[in-house]
């Protein structure tokens, strides 16, 4: 193929990817009028129209979207074994990108990179803190975090972190006010504070189990959050009962802020995970960001 034909194709598959000449434009370092005009080259000589364009965006059209799918994973197979090439570098480098829940980021994330990035200063990591369960592939992540029931089959996983437990706990001056429940139906009867997550469609139930029975309990209360400070805030002040990670609460529970209550209907699931695609070559910064994270207890 001529190097301009393997050009012209590099380029499209960036406005393609990005949905927009401005983006692509800047990521290639070209100007927008230069990749416009390769784009309007690369039809001629297909004979085809591969792109869509209006003054507000950008999307391909059927034999673009062809295209794309033919090529993009050529091209995404050239970046990895260029990425490889780090390997035979002194120093693991590179950026790695990777979603992850919430809890999982400041529980096992932030503590791994406290250790490894001050002794690795040509390592990068982006965390996007996600509730979501995203296509990691298709949104373009290194790996991902969740927890083992979780990852998908055909991933990779590499376990992170200890088996979890879940803790229902409300503050001393709730119970004042309310009984303390004795079964998972009881909680229908409390202010609970719930939590909104977008991989459910609504609220997180609160999953309970006690031998071998699992119970899903819809609560309702006069709070909602998608954010866990502020769940644990609200428990300690007494405006309701909360469902946590039983990490974030142990201390508030041994100092007495806080009261455990269905403490048997809270066994053990399996922790975290780090997956990623079994297809893709892990980069050397990739594979000390696993071993580091590793969990060996």
């Amino acid at each position: 193929m001529p190097h301009e034909h393997f050009n012209d194709l590099a380029s499209f598959t960036v406005v393609a990817r990005e949905r927009s000449f401005t983006k692509a434009a800047a990521k290639l370092g070209v100007s927008q009028s230069a990749l416009s005009q390769t784009i309007r080259t690369l039809e001629r000589r297909l004979g085809l129209p591969l792109l869509i364009r209006t003054t507000r965006s950008v999307a391909p059209t059927e034999a673009g979207e062809r295209l794309l799918q033919t090529i993009a994973p050529r091209f995404e197979e050239i970046e990895t074994a260029l990425a490889s090439l780090s390997e035979l570098r002194d120093k693991p480098a590179g950026a790695i990108r990777i979603t992850a829940g919430e809890h999982a980021a400041h529980s096992v994330l932030q503590p791994a990179l406290k250790k490894i990035l001050p002794k690795h200063p040509d390592i990068k990591v982006e965390i996007v803190v996600d509730f979501g369960l995203v296509d990691i592939v298709a949104e373009r992540y290194d790996a991902g975090v969740r927890l083992g029931e979780q990852v998908a089959k055909d991933m990779i996983a590499v376990r992170i972190g200890p088996d979890m437990r879940m803790a229902v706990v409300g503050a001393p001056s709730y119970f004042k006010r309310y009984p303390i429940p004795k079964t998972p139906q009881d909680l229908t009867a409390h202010n609970c504070i719930s939590i909104r997550l977008p991989t459910y469609g609504g609220l997180f139930p609160w999953d309970l189990e006690k031998a071998g029975r699992e119970v899903k309990v819809r609560v309702e209360g006069q709070l909602i959050f998608n954010n866990a400070a502020l769940r644990l805030a609200s428990v300690l002040q007494g405006l309701g009962l909360a469902y946590m990670p039983e990490d974030q609460v142990l201390k508030h529970i041994d100092d007495g802020r806080l009261i455990r209550v269905l403490d048997d209907w809270c066994p053990p699931f399996p922790g975290y995970h780090l997956y990623y695609p079994s297809r893709r070559h892990s980069s050397a910064a990739l594979t000390l960001l696993v071993e580091a994270l590793r969990f060996r207890g």
